[in-house]
Formats: structure tokens, C-alpha cells, sequence
């Protein structure tokens, strides 16, 4: 028998919640892991503070695996972060999962982190040579050793003296015995969000997690910011050298939910904004337009708004496959895909299709995708995606393969059309994503579409 892995997209961050002042701290970060739980799927992990003492809770799998009544009751306190994780840095063992906790000195500190960190290798070597020990094979564990070795008094004193010697991406919450610390690395990689709900303060990766507990968003914690969230309110510094905006413009395409607010615009709205200026950069004579379910929706209703084909739910999604399964010893064709994505042939059958996906990253679901479309009667297939060709890595906290497993990297459109076995193909413009964003280039991070990288990783 066979093993297969179902996940053959790029692969989600991390997310982080945070809450300061609320009777239901861990309850409430339970819920709001909940809602981030597309960010990851490794691991998940609490740290709550009751004024005495902290506890911790935390186990590899999904947030409603991991969790229960009596793991979530010996979560006492006020005030609490939590985290899920996926592994871009490090293996997928416990010892990894976050928050990290470690004590310093006769106080504790606990830390949870989305992003990557681009020196990590050369500030571990550094780190190793004068005696550190690690216990974990995350990056994350730096900024705790550097926060150890700094001289400062206050902890925000130094975090701020350890991130000042980290590089790459980081939206990180600590939490200590008296304040809730949330910080933003200077180029504004990851979103970071500030809330309120009865009092308390909250804040999460994405608004979504906000929604589900019926928190008001107030702002975005600005690239470069530091909150710090006490008994005494919410302060803010700007502590760091000031850089320029550089989001990741994979949020909007991917990464965050649809029903988030990222980096001030709505998710779902931009979505179908991309598909809409795909249908004018590449139109189609079609009689249905499918999207790849579930990232690939928004965009293909923007398509068929712009291009006035009707739009058709021609594949169905299964939701409760976990990561792995195993295979019939008698052979399916497609096995892998079609547990995850079975097509309609009553939709399809006799059909010219648009199939709108959202990237195409090493291309070989993509082509077995269009198979299966064939396979259940379709007599054209159209692809066209509401993003530039994907032909570079990610090293800012986004699971990415090597630039050679990228398609794009090394095959041009014919070629990659050829590949996949497709009537026609079309890509959105990096021009064309960044007339929708409205923004100039410089405000977002393009790398994986240009290999403009505002930073590279050190070894």
C-alpha cells in the first residue's frame, strides 16, 4: 500500500492570537486558532498566565484534535497567546510547537512567531560557538537565546535589542507575567491585527479570528511596531530603523481567508478583482467557468462577472481527508487528486471550460486536474490563473518549493501549457495584480513572480 500526500499547494505560515484582560482567555485563543487554523495544521500550542502562574498546553495536529474540555480548563487566567503552526523552519516534532516558554533570569517569557527569520543560520552558528543550547530546530529559538544574552532591563527593552540583530519576517506575541508584547518586523511581511472585546485587547494574524468571538478590529499594528499591552493600556514604540513596505502579496492571492481584512482590503473583494482583470488579460470562448475549489472561487466568479460566462461549481471538494490516506492496492488513476477533488460530469460533459486556479506551483496536480475534467467529459479546457507564473522560492515564512521544482521557473508558457495538457493558458500580469492592489510595487513584496527579493538568506 501507498502513502500520498494530499498537500500539493504552497504551504500556509503560521497564525498567531493573542488576548489580554478577558475571564476566558484560553477559550477565546482556542477559538481564535480556530479561525487561523488555514495558517497551519503541524502543530498548536497556548501559554495563559492567571497572575501566579503560567501554564502551557500544546500537541501536534489541528486545533480541535489538540484541545478539549479538560486541556483547556487547566488553562487558567486572563490573559494568553497561542499559535498553529506549519513547518517552514524546522522539523515537525512537539519540541517544535509554539509558544515556546523559557524562563530568564527569575521570570518567564513565552513566545509565538509567524514568519521566517533569514539569518537564522549564521545567528545559530554565532550562537552555538559561545556555548548556546538549543533545544528545539526552530528559528524562533534565536530571538529567545538573543533576548537571553541581552544587557537591557525591561523585556521590551530586550526584545527590541534582539530583534535588532534578526533579519527576514516576523510577527511575533510574547507574553510575560505583567504585558502582552506584539511586534512587526520593519518591511510588514506578515499581517498583524489590534482588537477589543469587552475590554480586553486582542490580536490575531487575520480579522477573521476576531469575527468569530465578536471582536472589533481597531487597526493594523504598522511594520516596525511594537505594542506593548499591560494593566496600564496599550503603548506603541518604534523602536526599529525604518525600511520600506514590502507585504506579502501571497495573502491576498492565497493565504489569508476570504473573509479577512489584510493589509487594509477586504480578501474576497480582491479575489474576484484578480479574476475580473485575468478575464480582460486573457479571454476565452467558453460555455462554463469552474474554479480548482475552495482558493481558486473568488477569482473564477470575477472571471465570469467580466467575461459573462456562466460560472458552474463543476468540481466538489472533499473537506474531511486529513493530510495522508492510503491507496487500494488496486491502482486508481488519479487516486490522489480525486479523493480531494471529484469533478460533476453532468456539468462538464460536452463542455468548453475555463478552470480558474489561483498559482500553479509545480504543476502536476494541475495537469491531473485537466485529466479528470476529460477523464468525466469535458471537450476544452481553458486554464487561466489569477496570479503571475510562481518562479521563485519564499524565505519569508512560506512553505515554498525549490526554484527548480517551480514549473514556471524553467518552462515558458507554451511549455507549461503543453504540460498540462490544456486547449489555452493564462496567467495574470505581475502589471495587472498590481493595477488591482492600486498600490505601487514597492508597497508589497513580488519576489516569488520577479525574484526581487528584498532580503536574501545569509548562510
Amino acid at each position: 500500500m501507498k502513502s500520498w500526500s494530499v498537500n500539493s499547494k504552497l504551504k500556509e505560515e503560521c497564525g498567531v492570537f493573542g488576548i489580554f484582560g478577558h475571564p476566558e482567555a484560553a477559550n477565546l485563543t482556542y477559538l481564535g486558532l480556530y479561525a487561523l487554523q488555514h495558517r497551519g495544521q503541524e502543530g498548536v500550542g497556548i501559554v495563559s498566565y492567571d497572575g501566579k502562574k503560567h501554564h502551557i498546553e500544546k500537541g501536534l495536529g489541528l486545533v480541535h484534535d489538540v484541545f478539549h474540555e479538560e486541556n483547556l480548563n487547566r488553562l487558567k487566567g486572563n490573559t494568553a497567546i497561542g499559535h498553529v503552526r506549519y513547518s517552514t523552519q524546522g522539523d515537525d516534532v512537539l519540541k517544535n510547537v509554539q509558544p515556546l516558554l523559557v524562563n530568564i533570569g527569575n521570570q518567564w517569557l513565552a513566545l509565538a512567531h509567524n514568519g521566517n527569520l533569514t539569518n537564522a543560520v549564521s545567528l545559530k552558528r554565532i550562537l552555538e560557538k559561545s556555548g548556546t543550547i538549543f533545544q528545539t530546530t526552530s528559528d524562533t529559538e534565536i530571538i529567545l537565546h538573543l533576548i537571553a544574552r541581552s544587557q537591557k532591563d525591561t523585556f521590551s527593552e530586550r526584545i527590541t535589542d534582539a530583534l535588532k540583530e534578526v533579519e527576514g519576517a516576523f510577527s511575533l506575541l510574547f507574553l510575560s507575567q505583567k504585558e502582552l508584547i506584539c511586534v512587526r518586523d520593519t518591511y510588514g511581511f506578515r499581517p498583524l491585527v489590534l482588537g477589543e472585546l469587552k475590554g480586553a485587547s486582542v490580536v490575531a494574524s487575520e480579522t477573521t479570528a476576531f469575527d468569530l468571538m465578536g471582536a472589533k478590529c481597531i487597526r493594523e499594528i504598522e511594520p516596525g511596531e511594537m505594542v506593548i499591552i499591560s494593566e496600564k493600556g496599550i503603548k506603541s514604540l518604534k523602536p526599529f530603523l525604518k525600511t520600506k513596505t514590502q507585504h506579502c502579496i501571497f495573502e491576498h492571492i492565497y493565504f489569508a481567508r476570504p473573509d479577512s481584512v489584510v493589509f487594509g482590503k477586504n480578501v474576497y473583494e480582491m479575489r474576484v478583482s484578480f479574476g475580473k482583470q485575468l478575464a480582460k488579460e486573457h479571454p476565452a470562448k467558453a460555455d462554463i467557468v469552474i474554479p480548482v475549489p475552495d482558493s481558486g472561487v473568488p477569482a473564477a466568479i470575477g472571471y465570469s462577472q467580466e467575461s459573462g460566462i456562466p460560472f458552474q461549481m463543476g468540481i466538489i471538494r472533499n473537506h474531511y481527508i486529513g493530510r495522508t490516506f492510503i491507496e487500494p492496492e488496486q491502482a486508481i488513476r488519479n487516486f490522489g487528486v480525486k479523493i480531494k477533488l471529484n469533478p460533476i460530469r453532468e456539468v462538464l460533459e460536452g463542455k468548453s471550460i475555463v478552470m480558474v486556479d489561483d498559482s500553479i506551483i509545480r504543476g502536476t496536480t494541475s495537469k491531473k486536474i485537466v485529466q479528470l475534467l476529460r477523464q468525466y467529459g469535458a471537450k476544452e479546457v481553458h486554464v487561466r490563473v489569477s496570479a503571475p507564473p510562481t518562479i521563485g522560492p519564499c524565505f519569508y515564512g512560506i512553505d515554498t518549493p525549490t526554484k527548480s521544482e517551480l514549473i514556471a521557473s524553467s518552462k515558458d508558457r507554451q511549455e507549461i501549457q503543453h504540460f498540462l495538457g490544456v486547449d489555452s493558458l493564462g496567467y495574470l500580469s505581475l502589471e495587472g495584480l498590481l493595477q488591482v492592489e492600486k498600490n505601487e510595487r514597492s508597497l508589497f513584496c513580488t519576489a516569488c513572480f520577479d525574484d526581487r527579493y528584498p532580503i536574501l538568506p545569509k548562510d
